[in-house]
Formats: C-alpha cells, structure tokens, sequence
C-alpha cells in the first residue's frame, strides 16, 4: 500500500492504534510516579542523597544505552516481538519496585523499568510508520498527546494511594497499566493478519544505524531533539529556584508557573505533528521554538518580576521541538528499518544530552553565585536549534544519504 493511500484510522488496526497509545502512556509514568512518594519510601528504606541523585540520572541515561541498542535487537528480532519484551520487563520492574526491600533493590527494578522506557521511546516512531503510513502526523499527535497526560497524571495518583493504601501499591497499579499495553501487542503477535498485512514487517537493512553517525539530518534532528529536552528537564528541576532567588516568587506560586511551563506542551503536540509534512512548515515551526526560548529566557533575565507568567509560558512553548523531531523521525526515512535507526541514533544522543542539562545549570549557579549564567546557557540554545532546524527542514531521507 502506498503511503499516499489515506483509509480510515481503524480499519484494519485497532488493535495496534491501542497499543501504540497504551505504550505511549506507560513511557513516563515510571519516572512521573517516583518523586512524588519518595519521602514515603524513605520511611521504609533509608536511601542515601548520593542514590537519590543516582536515580534522578538513571532514567536519560538508560534511555540514551537502549535508544542505541534497540536498532540492533529489532535487527534480530522484529518490531512486535522486541516490543512485547520491554512490556514484559516493564510490567516485571514496575511490580519489583513496590517489593522493594532495599535501596539497591529498588534501584535495580527501576533501572530495569527505565530500560523498557527506553525500548519503547524508539520503537514507538517505526510502529506508527509500519501499521499508520497514511497518518504518520496524526498518530503521532495522539501518542505525544498520550505521553503528556501521562506525565501529568501520575503525580495526581501516586500521593493519594500511597497515603490510603502503602506506597508498595502505589508501585502495583502502574504495573497494572503495563499490563494492559501489553494485550493488543500479544494479540497481534498472534494472530498477526487481524492488522493490514502489507503493513507487516519487512527486511531489516543493514548498516544504517552505522550510517546515522555519519549523517548530517541524523545529527540535526538529535540536536533538535536534545535542545527540547535539555531545557525541560533543567526548568523541571530548577525553575522554582530561580523564580525563588530573582523574583522573589513563593513555592506555590513557583508550583504554578512551573505547571504552566508544562501544560504549554500539550496544546503544541496536538498541532505540531501535523503540521510537519511540509519543509516550510518545519522552518517556521523550528523559528517559533528558538524564538520563544530566546524570547522566554531574556524576559526572566531582564525583567524576572514583571510579567513571570508570560516570560514561562513563551519559554514553555519551545520544546514544541520534542513532537516536531518525533515526526520527523518517521518524515526522514523511506523504510520501517530507517525509522528504527533514526529514532535509535536520534534519542540515545538526545538522552546524553538532556541528562547533562541540570547538572550543567546546577554547576553554573553554583559557580558563579547567580542565577544569570544559567539562563544564558539556556537562552543561547536556541541559536543550535535554529542551525539544526535548517538541515531537517530540507526534504530528504537518511537512506539516501547513505547511498549518497
């Protein structure tokens, strides 16, 4: 079928549109279910600074070991199959953590939890590519959308079960939610023509994780990707403080700037991915991004007490680029192996990255006293992502340049 061909959105997939968003929704809340009953989990096991540090790095830095390493188990394996495996081990880690008896125990089941997440971050893209060729943009707005709420929604769930039923149940019930991603997956592998057949896996091509190290449009999108999550994940951890020592604003009112800041993503990756089947459009979009961080992040440095809310939220639109590269991956390459490699290449680099952009933040502010060193390190991302975005915006395929 030609990916030009447009038919329903169900016929013929149900099954795997409901994986795909099933396993969308199970990609952060291992991480998003964690901080928020850690002081609960202390009471039961003591747990050293030194680990709790550890652990806030563990989730980037196995995402970036297995972004690199999925290309190559898919390579032997196959989509589907590799996929049921992560679930699998998914819903294993997640029910250890609540039977947790140690420090190091937990910290085993969640590095096993985080290397299914990072399985699933890049097998999600090639899935949409095999079973929704002629919906790439909109289901992958509906799965950006999915990891959204499930950023969102555990912290909402976490405390209140903990509190009522133990912090070990609050562990289960995402297990359980691991558990249901992995009945449509299993039944595809099944029976396995209930979901269009042409749209079934085809041959792996060799060397093309090789090739995206040498490839220009493999660099750039990592470099677009990285620039999304270097500034989320430095804000989420340090925005309140920053507030805090230049605006003198109070930890509820940090709290909801903060919360502002994120909820600026969901809007975007509802439009974003559909917007991006054209290059000007991408252009244009990869501008808005590096302009509102560029916009958002002088704001907070010239004038931190006037107007915060809008000096946020313009910096909260810039990780617009985290659904834009998502698509791309998929836009770039012509094959379901290409789309394995790129998305493999593009988020093991991305997830080095963003794992280093707290602790750069930290050490500039712990360097120089201030909070100004740091908000020009994030303010001067933009400047990469325009550079980046010139590259991806151009029409091409990672597999032709490899034939190049």
């Amino acid at each position: 079928m030609s990916p030009a061909t447009t038919r329903p959105l169900w016929h013929g997939r149900t099954l795997a549109l409901l994986g795909i968003l099933l396993v969308a929704f199970n990609l952060r809340t291992a991480v998003a279910s964690l901080s928020p009953i850690l002081d609960l989990v202390e009471r039961d096991i003591p747990i050293s600074t030194a680990l709790v540090g550890i652990l806030g790095m563990l989730p980037p830095l196995c995402y970036a070991v297995f972004g690199i390493a999925t290309p190559v188990f898919t390579r032997r394996a196959g989509l589907e199959p590799v996929l049921v495996i992560a679930l699998v081990a998914l819903v294993a880690g997640s029910a250890a953590r609540g039977l947790a008896g140690s420090a190091w125990w937990l910290f085993a089941a969640s590095a096993l939890t985080f290397a299914a997440v990072g399985v699933g971050n890049v097998l999600l893209p090639p899935l949409v590519k095999r079973y929704f060729p002629d919906r790439i943009g909109l289901v992958t707005a509906l799965y950006v959308t999915a990891l959204s709420v499930s950023t969102f929604v555990p912290p909402l769930v976490a405390v209140p079960v903990a509190e009522s039923a133990g912090w070990r149940a609050s562990f289960e019930i995402w297990a359980v939610v691991a558990l249901a991603a992995l009945v449509p997956w299993v039944a595809l592998l099944v029976h396995p023509r209930r979901t269009a057949p042409e749209e079934l896996p085809e041959e792996a091509e060799p060397g093309l994780l090789r090739g995206a190290f040498r490839s220009p449009l493999a660099w750039a999108l990592a470099t677009v990707f990285s620039i999304a999550g270097f500034n989320a994940y430095a804000v989420f951890a340090w925005l309140p403080s920053m507030l805090a020592d230049t605006a003198g604003t109070t930890p509820a009112a940090a709290g909801v700037l903060l919360a502002l800041y994120a909820a600026m993503g969901l809007p975007v990756s509802l439009v974003v991915p559909a917007l991006a089947t054209r290059p000007a459009r991408v252009r244009a979009m990869v501008a808005i991004a590096a302009g509102t961080i560029a916009a958002g992040w002088a704001g907070l440095l010239v004038a931190p007490g006037s107007l915060t809310w809008l000096w946020v939220a313009l910096a909260g639109i810039g990780p617009l680029l985290f659904p834009l590269s998502l698509v791309l991956v998929n836009l770039r390459t012509r094959t379901h192996a290409g789309s394995v490699a790129l998305s493999g290449f593009v988020q093991s680099v991305g997830y080095v990255v963003v794992a280093l952009g707290p602790v750069a933040v930290g050490l500039l502010h712990e360097a120089t006293g201030d909070w100004t060193a740091p908000m020009l390190l994030l303010l001067g991302t933009s400047v990469p992502a325009l550079v980046a975005g010139v590259v991806v915006a151009r029409a091409g395929f990672l597999e032709d340049e490899r034939r190049g």
